[in-house]
């Protein structure tokens, strides 16, 4: 009886220890649930970040120091790279409570299933950052700084020694900030850490490289007049006009079907503007020292040099396409004597209306000096004056007007033309000259010259010999 009262003792205090232990099980187990109803499971890690049995309040303050650390990378070209600080960002941590609902999802009687795993999460990363700020530490990046970047170059055709070549393009490293900005803002946005600008093409580029099709083109025609260059002879040293390869090459126009030919209208251009309005003299304004030392300006009249210029621009095409070197004269509408500045040369008829003077020089030395009648002014009949002309024409032995149609009917053995229908000529019918007869008894216009004058000069002119008339 004694032993089996004993034996249920027993038995009640082995239910009781258990019944204890389990107690104290279940307390600490629900201690621990309790626990876990404001801490995160050991081993929950969140946007990268170990929260193991940390409080909300305690991630939130976390996730705002790792957030401070973050930093972008700015990969550039040349292996530079160069970092952008969330400071610099103006990055700021925005509770949108998703911490806490993370939380408030987190089953707390569950937490002893987490105690040999870790539970990764990632919430989002609640932040903000300042546009403007983050725009300016762009722009202070050092790829920006002047004297840090190349610009890029386009491929070009440049003459080498012997031949033109294309020269390669320059890439250069310079930035299009648009779209380094663009980047930069797409990768704060998104987290990111890293921005590599050449695979995101925010470098500006060539807009012509070496393989272009054009160029190509360009060098085979301009190879093919190199060996071209024409000289026109205005009377030598700086007056000369070259036209060589290098002016050729601005020439030349590509075609539709991608090869190049001279653009007659540039030739022409240049015919005009280089050519004929530098050096043609026809018509123009003369400077001229008289036989007393005095200088004077000439307008008018019909001496001096006229290039044709249709001529002369067809003349210039076919020789840069023969691609030959040599020396050319234009083609002239009308000639003068002397192809220097001073194109009224060291040969030429002087005629001074108020002294009634003539002189002739020939080769620089005076072989004439003379008096001579000019046209009456008191019949309207006036020389001209003022401007310098050409001889038209010189004939022996001409008869001057006829009486029928002028009034008078003078034959002359020298006749010299040199504007419309007035001359130099012999006067037989004169005994005087010079003075003032001219006034009141002077010719038709005309010169009239003693005769043993009029036929010096005639044998010393040409036609198209300077006569000045003052």
């Amino acid at each position: 009886m004694a032993k089996q009262k004993k034996k249920k003792i027993w038995k009640w205090l082995v239910a009781g220890i258990l019944l204890f232990i389990v107690a104290v099980c279940g307390i600490c187990y629900a201690g621990v649930t309790y626990y876990y109803t404001t801490h995160f499971f050991k081993g929950t890690i969140i946007n990268g970040i170990d929260c193991s049995n940390l409080t909300v309040e305690e991630v939130k303050y976390k996730i705002e120091d790792e957030l401070m650390t973050y930093a972008i990378s700015i990969k550039e070209r040349g292996g530079v790279t160069e970092r952008i600080l969330a400071s610099q960002l103006g990055m700021t941590y925005v509770d949108d409570q998703s911490v806490d609902r993370l939380m408030a999802e987190q089953n707390p009687i569950t937490w002893i299933t987490h105690l040999s795993k870790a539970a990764e999460t990632t919430v989002s990363a609640a932040t903000d950052y300042d546009k403007e700020r983050t725009d300016q530490s762009v722009k202070a990046l050092q790829a920006f700084a002047e004297g840090n970047y190349t610009s890029p170059e386009d491929a070009r055709v440049e003459k080498g020694e012997t031949s033109y070549e294309i020269v390669p393009e320059v890439e250069g490293n310079e930035l299009k900030l648009d779209e380094v900005l663009e980047a930069v803002h797409a990768a704060v946005e998104n987290n990111e850490t890293e921005v590599n600008l050449d695979e995101l093409g925010c470098y500006k580029e060539p807009k012509v490289r070496s393989d272009n099709k054009r160029l190509k083109n360009l060098v085979k025609s301009s190879n093919k007049y190199l060996t071209s260059e024409t000289t026109y002879d205005f009377g030598g040293g700086d007056r000369d006009v070259v036209v060589d390869a290098e002016r050729v090459m601005d020439w030349l126009v590509e075609g539709e079907d991608g090869k190049f030919t001279l653009d007659e209208d540039k030739v022409a251009e240049f015919v005009k503007t280089e050519m004929a309005y530098k050096y043609d003299t026809f018509g123009l304004t003369h400077t001229f020292k008289t036989h007393g030392g005095e200088t004077i300006e000439l307008k008018g009249g019909d001496y001096g040099w006229c290039i044709n210029r249709d001529k002369t621009t067809e003349q210039l095409i076919e020789a840069i396409q023969s691609g030959k070197k040599q020396e050319l004269e234009p083609v002239y509408l009308y000639s003068a004597k002397d192809r220097s500045a001073n194109d009224i040369g060291d040969t030429y008829v002087e005629i001074s209306i108020s002294a009634q003077k003539m002189w002739c020089y020939k080769d620089g030395e005076c072989i004439v000096t003379t008096d001579v009648v000019t046209g009456c002014p008191a019949k309207g009949n006036d020389t001209p004056k003022g401007s310098v002309w050409a001889i038209d024409a010189k004939k022996r032995n001409a008869t001057l007007g006829t009486m029928d149609t002028m009034g008078y009917s003078s034959p002359v053995d020298f006749w010299m033309p040199f504007t419309g229908n007035v001359g130099i000529h012999d006067a037989a019918w004169r005994h005087q000259f010079g003075g003032s007869i001219y006034k009141n008894n002077g010719s038709h216009g005309c010169v009239n010259t003693p005769h043993n004058a009029a036929e010096k000069i005639y044998n010393a002119v040409e036609i198209g010999t300077a006569v000045i008339v003052y």
